[in-house]
C-alpha cells in the first residue's frame, strides 16, 4: 500500500511539473472570473436584502431629499425652472383681505344645529344686591359639539288596498273588487331587503372595506338576523338584473375618451372552473384621464394577466393609453392604441437603486444623476401646473423645455450603460429598464393632456387592494364579476362629486322600476341633484 501511494504522488508531480505557464495562466484567469462573478451576485444579493429591508422598515415615500452642497447637474438650467417659458406677472394688492370663517364653521354649515340653554335654577334668579327678580337679557354661544346619532333600522310595510262597489254589492249577486297596485321587491322571494338596506351593505363593503362577515356580526349584535351568504346573493343578484346594463353605458363612455389610464392588480377567487384556490387572478383597471368632463373609473375581473383582457375590453377605442412598463400593453393591444409609459416607474428604478447603497456614498452615486434627471420633469411640471397652463400651451412648454431634459436623460443613460456594462445590479436594471421603455416613455410628449405619469390609474387601484386586505377572496367568479362592478358605480360616482350611498340608493329605486341606465348614469342632472 506504501508503494502504491508513492507512485500515485510521484505521478501526480510529474504531471504537475508538465503543465505550462500558459495552462497555469488559464486557469489563474478561470478563477479570478468565478471569484468576480461570486462579488457581483453577493453585491446583487445585497442589494436586494437591503431593498427588501427598506420596502419593509423604511418610508414609502419616493421624495427626494436635498443634499447640500451638490453639483448642479444642469448648470445651463437650475433644476425646476426653464428659461424659455415667461415669468409670471405678479399683481400687488392695494385691497385688505377680509379673514375668512374657520374651517370647522364652514365644515358644520350644512347639519342641523340643536341648542342646549343653560339657565339658572329658578331659586337662583334673585338680584344679589337688591333682592329683586332677575330676567334672561342674552344668550353667548360658548361652544358646538359635533354629536352621533346611531343608525336606524326600521320595518316598512307595503300594504295593499282592496276596494269594492257598493251599488253592485246592493243591486248585484257578486261585488266588484279591485287592488291598489304594489311595487315589486328589490329581490323577488325575499321581502327583507329594501333599496336603502342593500346600499347600506353595498356601501360598507365597497366604500368602507367592510366585509360581509363583520356586517353580519355587527347585525346580530342590533338584533337582526342577515347571514352573509344572503347579502352575498343579494349583492350578485342586484349586479346580474340592475348593474350590469349601466356598467355597459359606462363602458360605452370610457372607450368614447380619447385618453385613458390602465392598470392590473391580483385577486384570489377560491372556486374557479380549471384553476386552483391558490392561482392568482386579476382585476384590470381602466378611468379617463384628468381632463375628461365625465369621469368613469372601472373594474374588469378576468382569469389571468394576458394582454388580451386589456385588448378586448378596449375594444373600440382609438387614443392614448397610459400604462407601466408592462409588456403586455406594448404587444398585445391594437395599432390603433398609442401606449404612453410612466415616467414615475421610471424614477423608481434609481430610487430603488440608491435604496440599496449605503447612505454615505448615496449623493456621489450615478443613480442619483438618474434621479435628478428625473426630480427635473416633474418640477418642470409643477411649474406648468403653477403657471395655470392650457394643454396647447403645455404642450409646446413640454417640447421646448421637458423633451430637451428628457432626451438628455437617454444619451445618458446610454453613455452610461456603455461605460458600466454590469447588468445584474439595481443600477444596471435601471438603465436597461430606462432603453427598453424609451419609446413609450417619450410619447407623453405627443399630446399636453398626457401626464407625465399612471399614478391616477394606480390611485384607483387603491380602494381595491384596501377592501381585498379586508375581504381577501373572492368565494365563485359571479362574486368577482359583482364586485368589480360595484368598485365600478362606487368610485366613479366619487369621481363624479357624489355620495355613494346616495347614488346606490338612488339606482336601487329606478333601475327595477324601468328607468333607463343613460338615465341614471352620475353626471345626469337628477343624480347630481340628489346624491351629491
Amino acid at each position: 500500500m506504501i508503494e502504491i501511494a508513492a507512485l500515485f504522488c510521484y505521478n501526480l508531480s510529474m504531471k504537475t511539473q508538465e503543465r505550462s505557464a500558459a495552462e497555469w495562466r488559464a486557469l489563474l484567469d478561470k478563477k479570478e472570473d468565478e471569484i468576480a462573478f461570486l462579488h457581483r451576485q453577493i453585491d446583487w444579493l445585497t442589494q436586494q436584502l437591503r431593498l427588501v429591508r427598506g420596502q419593509r422598515f423604511g418610508a414609502s415615500s419616493e421624495q427626494t431629499q436635498a443634499i447640500l452642497e451638490q453639483v448642479s447637474l444642469f448648470p445651463a438650467v437650475e433644476l425646476g425652472s426653464c428659461e424659455k417659458m415667461p415669468e409670471p406677472e405678479l399683481e400687488q394688492v392695494t385691497y385688505r383681505r377680509r379673514k375668512q370663517k374657520g374651517k370647522r364653521e364652514l365644515d358644520f354649515s350644512d347639519l342641523p344645529v340643536e341648542q342646549v340653554i343653560h339657565e339658572l335654577p329658578e331659586a337662583e334668579q334673585v338680584c344679589l344686591e337688591c333682592g329683586g327678580r332677575l330676567h334672561a337679557c342674552g344668550h353667548e354661544v360658548l361652544r358646538r359639539e359635533l354629536a352621533y346619532v346611531p343608525a336606524q333600522y326600521k320595518v316598512v310595510e307595503h300594504v295593499q288596498t282592496a276596494y269594492a262597489c257598493r251599488c253592485c254589492e246592493r243591486n248585484s249577486d257578486h261585488a266588484f273588487l279591485r287592488k291598489s297596485e304594489v311595487p315589486a321587491p328589490l329581490i323577488p322571494g325575499s321581502g327583507v331587503a329594501s333599496p336603502s338596506l342593500l346600499a347600506h351593505i353595498m356601501n360598507s363593503k365597497y366604500t368602507m372595506a367592510l366585509p360581509l362577515y363583520r356586517q353580519e356580526q355587527e347585525l346580530h349584535r342590533r338584533g337582526l338576523s342577515i347571514s352573509r351568504q344572503t347579502m352575498s346573493n343579494w349583492i350578485i343578484y342586484a349586479y346580474q338584473h340592475y348593474f350590469s346594463s349601466l356598467f355597459q353605458a359606462l363602458h360605452q363612455e370610457l372607450l368614447n375618451s380619447e385618453i385613458l389610464h390602465a392598470d392590473e392588480t391580483t385577486l384570489t377567487v377560491l372556486r374557479e372552473d380549471g384553476r386552483q384556490a391558490r392561482q392568482k387572478s386579476y382585476v384590470w383597471v381602466y378611468r379617463t384621464s384628468g381632463d375628461a368632463v365625465r369621469p368613469v373609473v372601472l373594474y374588469d375581473y378576468q382569469p389571468s394577466r394576458s394582454g388580451v383582457c386589456a385588448s378586448n375590453f378596449l375594444q373600440g377605442f382609438t387614443g392614448l393609453l397610459h400604462t407601466d412598463g408592462y409588456e403586455a400593453y406594448h404587444c398585445k393591444l391594437p395599432q390603433e392604441i398609442t401606449v404612453a409609459g410612466c415616467w414615475a416607474h421610471m424614477r423608481r428604478k434609481f430610487t430603488d437603486a440608491l435604496k440599496t447603497l449605503p447612505k454615505d456614498i448615496r449623493a456621489r452615486s450615478p443613480a442619483q444623476v438618474g434621479l435628478e434627471y428625473c426630480n427635473k420633469l416633474f418640477h418642470l411640471e409643477e411649474d406648468y401646473a403653477k403657471q395655470g397652463l392650457s394643454f396647447q400651451e403645455r404642450f409646446s412648454a413640454r417640447i421646448e423645455c421637458s423633451k430637451p431634459v428628457a432626451e438628455e436623460f437617454f444619451a445618458w443613460v446610454r453613455e452610461e450603460q456603455e461605460k458600466n456594462p454590469v447588468p445584474k445590479s439595481m443600477f444596471g436594471a435601471a438603465l436597461t429598464y430606462a432603453l427598453n421603455q424609451r419609446d413609450w416613455l417619450m410619447n407623453i410628449f405627443l399630446d399636453g393632456r398626457l401626464e407625465l405619469s399612471n399614478n391616477r390609474a394606480e390611485r384607483a387601484v387603491r380602494p381595491f387592494a384596501i377592501g381585498r386586505k379586508n375581504w381577501l377572496f373572492c368565494n365563485t367568479p359571479h362574486g368577482a364579476d359583482a364586485s368589480a362592478t360595484i368598485y365600478s358605480i362606487v368610485e366613479t360616482a366619487k369621481a363624479n362629486g357624489l355620495r355613494p350611498f346616495h347614488y346606490l340608493n338612488f339606482l336601487l329605486e329606478r333601475l327595477p322600476h324601468g328607468y333607463s341606465p343613460e338615465a341614471c348614469l352620475p353626471w345626469e342632472e337628477t343624480a347630481q341633484s340628489i346624491c351629491r
